[in-house]
């Protein structure tokens, strides 16, 4: 059984940053891309960011390139998302994923936790 626990979400306001977190087996981090996606309400589920098993490609979406980076730590089999300069248009469930595709890892997927971002 493959297991992703997300961390780290919250509300906070415009500009301000949070930071989430991604747990998961030694074999999953060392044998999968992983990903984090997000769906807002009544909206798709879309590629936020990525990252390929060795850690030396990564993928964002348009929208936050420049204020999102994802990386991995080796150390706690643990993928991170760092968040900066939160929109109120980023507010959305994100969800942590792993898979075998590049730049859309969605074969395993966490259950998700909520980033809400308002003034």
């Amino acid at each position: 059984q493959v297991q992703l626990v997300e961390s780290g979400g919250g509300l906070v306001q415009p500009g301000e940053s949070l930071r989430l977190s991604c747990a998961t087996s030694e074999r999953i981090f060392h044998n999968y891309n992983m990903g984090w996606f997000r769906q807002a309400p009544g909206k798709e589920r879309d590629i936020v960011a990525a990252i390929t098993w060795s850690g030396t490609e990564t993928f964002y979406a348009d929208t936050v390139k420049g204020r999102f980076t994802i990386s991995r730590d080796n150390a706690k089999n643990t993928v991170n998302l760092q968040m900066n300069n939160l929109r109120p248009e980023d507010t959305a469930v994100y969800y942590c994923t792993a898979g075998g595709s590049m730049p859309t890892p969605g074969q395993y997927w966490g259950q998700g936790i909520q980033v809400t971002v308002s003034s």
